[in-house]
Formats: structure tokens, sequence, C-alpha cells
């Protein structure tokens, strides 16, 4: 009897082969669009390490600690120097000790703890609405309020440098989509004008502080125009909340503006609030359809009760203490300044927590965060789809627990590489044209 297991490839086995030899090879082609990617390896046949996924002995603070190498943090979300605070670990254990770690389900059917609806009513007390919703991810909140709330008869209006989640938000919904020019208003309401009547329901959705070149919009003008033009309003405030006011209650309190007018103020939990996560605080009735149906909420397990208590606490402290707020300004505002003065393109940097420092070119930024790192520097690149072609960059997030002279040892080493950066990978180009013209 033949044994139908047999190792010996029939012509099935051979076009599953070629199938894969097939995908293989087109991964293999997308693979060498990385530009980061690739200056990765040629700095390693350089001697270099890679800064990528590298693990952090220590809690990421203003200096962290990789490979018993302490090392000037600019890749931390920490910007008010609160995460690993003791109060913070202290109400944690309390929470973990009586709900453990996990929630256990989704809060529709069996996840609800007392720390869900403590913190979500602490969110809607400092925008001053009505409720809130936190999920599990922040990138998920925008993804699946946005993908929920709207539909194939309704158009998404988003700024065009809006972060990822707002953008596949707008696509899971099957909206229309309409991306104006960053902080263009003038472009917004020619969108608006020429399209809004076309749609029954509409949202403009934009950042409280753009989270690659750290500027923030013009939230006034963007409210007269939802209201002009009968939209709702989701402003994004994963940087702004914590960062922006005289408290850090964000875009509001540095405009002054009613919070009522925007309709969904969303933020992650993962900066200024030292946790994981996401919300959305507005109106009664939007935090309620978002609960009984938003997917990322209603098919995921709540956040865990730890999480929850440890953003409640940060919030807390942040409210207690603005003295972080005006700290993290402070610093911020000097790293701009001596930025600039050093002859760096910060573009459109306004000195509030988030500075790039742009150098065009992805290889060299790659290559110059390699180089930083080799220096004790730990600064990450962001180059395309991330940030438009010719725009790559160094992103420095900026904590309260930075001093001057971080900032100052940070730049001159910048000013100091980058001239090393542009020579290197014009070398390896001009020594690999042909490879280069494949890509």
């Amino acid at each position: 009897m033949k044994n139908n297991h047999s190792c010996q490839a029939g012509p099935m086995a051979e076009q599953h082969a070629v199938a894969q030899e097939g995908c293989a090879s087109g991964f293999n082609r997308m693979r060498s669009k990385l530009s980061f990617e690739r200056s990765v390896e040629m700095a390693s046949q350089m001697g270099m390490d890679n800064p990528l996924f590298v693990c952090h002995e220590r809690a990421a603070k203003a200096t962290t600690l990789i490979n018993g190498k302490e090392y000037i943090n600019f890749s931390t979300y920490d910007y008010l120097d609160i995460n690993a605070h003791p109060e913070i670990t202290a109400a944690v254990t309390e929470t973990a000790g009586i709900f453990g770690t996990s929630a256990g389900a989704s809060r529709l059917v069996g996840g609800e703890r007392p720390p869900h609806r403590e913190l979500e009513r602490a969110l809607a007390d400092l925008y001053e609405v009505e409720d809130c919703i936190i999920y599990v991810s922040g990138h998920a909140a925008n993804v699946s309020t946005l993908g929920f709330m709207f539909g194939p008869r309704d158009a998404i209006f988003h700024d065009g440098l809006a972060h990822n989640s707002l953008v596949q938000g707008a696509r899971l919904s099957g909206a229309t989509r309409y991306s104006y020019a960053h902080n263009d208003c003038d472009a917004l309401e020619e969108m608006l004008k020429a399209h809004r009547s076309e749609h029954k329901y509409a949202v403009i959705a934009t950042e409280g502080l753009f989270s690659m070149d750290g500027n923030i919009p013009d939230l006034p003008r963007i409210i007269a125009l939802k209201k002009k033009y009968d939209c709702m309003l989701l402003v994004d405030e994963a940087h702004s909340l914590g960062v922006l006011g005289k408290t850090g209650r964000g875009a509001r309190e540095y405009y002054g503006i009613d919070p009522t007018d925007v309709d969904m103020w969303m933020s992650t939990l993962s900066k200024a609030m030292c946790g994981c996560g996401g919300f959305i605080a507005g109106r009664r009735d939007v935090v309620k359809f978002l609960k009984y149906g938003s997917p990322g909420f209603v098919f995921s397990v709540g956040m865990p009760p730890v999480i929850a208590t440890a953003c409640r606490k940060a919030l807390e402290i942040m409210l207690r203490e603005p003295e972080r707020v005006h700290k993290l300004q402070n610093i911020s505002r000097y790293f701009l300044e001596y930025a600039q003065s050093k002859g760096l393109d910060t573009g459109a940097a306004q000195g509030y927590a988030v500075v790039p420092v742009i150098v065009g070119d992805s290889m060299v930024s790659g290559f110059l965060s390699q180089a930083l790192f080799k220096r004790g520097i730990y600064v990450m690149p962001v180059s395309f789809p991330a940030v438009k072609e010719g725009t790559a960059r160094l992103r420095f997030f900026i904590s309260a627990a930075h001093t001057e002279e971080h900032v100052r040892k940070a730049l001159d080493a910048v000013v100091e590489e980058i001239p090393t950066a542009q020579a290197i990978v014009e070398k390896y180009r001009s020594e690999h044209q042909d490879e280069e013209q494949d890509v």
C-alpha cells in the first residue's frame, strides 16, 4: 500500500513550493524598501549597535539603562516625570491584591471593576463633560470609535498629518475620507464647502499636539467650522494632555475654549498618564453608544484594573503638582531654542514636549540615530511612510526630568554627527548604485 503521507513532492507540492518562493521574493522586495533597516545593516557591518528593540533594564525616564550602560533618553513618553512614582506603585500594589492583574473578561460581560468607572469619572471631570469610555488600547480607541460611529454615507475630514490610528479608523468606517493640508483651516473649509452637503454625517479629526511635528492646530477656527458646516469634532490629545495649558488640561485649557464644543476628546493613557490604553470623553449619549457597540470595547477584554488605578493616580498627581507641567514646558522651550541656535531644522515645532530635528534623508536619520546611540544618547528616527519622503527626522520626546545639560549634550552631538552620517550614506550609495536603482 502506498503511504499517503510520502515526502515525495508531487505536482501540488511543486506548485506550493513555487508559490512560497514567489511570496518570499515579494516579501524581500517589500523589505528592501525599508530604508532604516538598510541603514541598520550598513551600520552593523561597521561595528555599530542596532538601537531598535533594545531591552531597557529599568523605568525609561530622562535616562535609561541598556546592557548595563546609562543613556540620555529622548524616547520616553514620561512627559511629567510621574512614571514609577511611589504613590502609583503603592496604589497599583493595593489594587492587584484585590483584583489581580486582569479584568477577566470584556467589561460588557463580566469584566467591569470599580477602578474602570473611577478613572472614567475622573477623566470626564477633567474635561468637564458628561461621561467617558476607556479602551484597552489607545490606537484601538481611534480605530474602533471612528470605524463604528461612521459609515458609507458619511464623511471624515482629517488633518493630512493625523495619526495612523485616525486614518485607519476612517478607512475602516467606509466613510468618504478627505485629507486636508496640515494645519490649513482654509483648505479644510474649502473641502467642507465642496463636499459636506454630499454626506449624511461628518466629523473633523485633528490632534491637540501633532506627534510628528510638535505643533498645535487652530482649534478655535476648527470649532467655528464644525459648527458652520454641521460636523462633529474629535480631538486626539495623545501628546497634548499633560503638556498644554497651565495645569496640563490640554488644548482646551491652552485656548480657553468651552469643552463641550468638542464632541469627542480622545487621548491615550500611555503618555502623561503613565499607563496604557485610551479614552473618549464627551456627551453621555455618545459614550453609551460606544459602550454598547464599539468593537474595540465590546469584543476586547477590559483594561487591567491595576492600569486604571495607575492612570487615575497619575492624573491626581498632575493636577496636584502643576509645577511638573511648567517644568516640562520650560525645558521644551529651551530645547527648541538651543536646537535653532545650532542651525538645526525643527520644522513647525512650537516647543511642547515633541521636537523633531529634520535631516531629510531616511538612511541619514537611521545612521544618525545609531551614531548617537554609540555616544550614549537614545533617540529614534522617523522616516517614510510615517512622515513624507524627504522629511525624515530624529524625534525627541522631552520630559520634565530632562536637564539643560541633557539637551546641550544631545544636540551638540547631533550637530557633530550629521556631516559624518551624510558622508557615509553618500559613499554607501555611490558604491551600491545598482542596488539602489532596483529598490
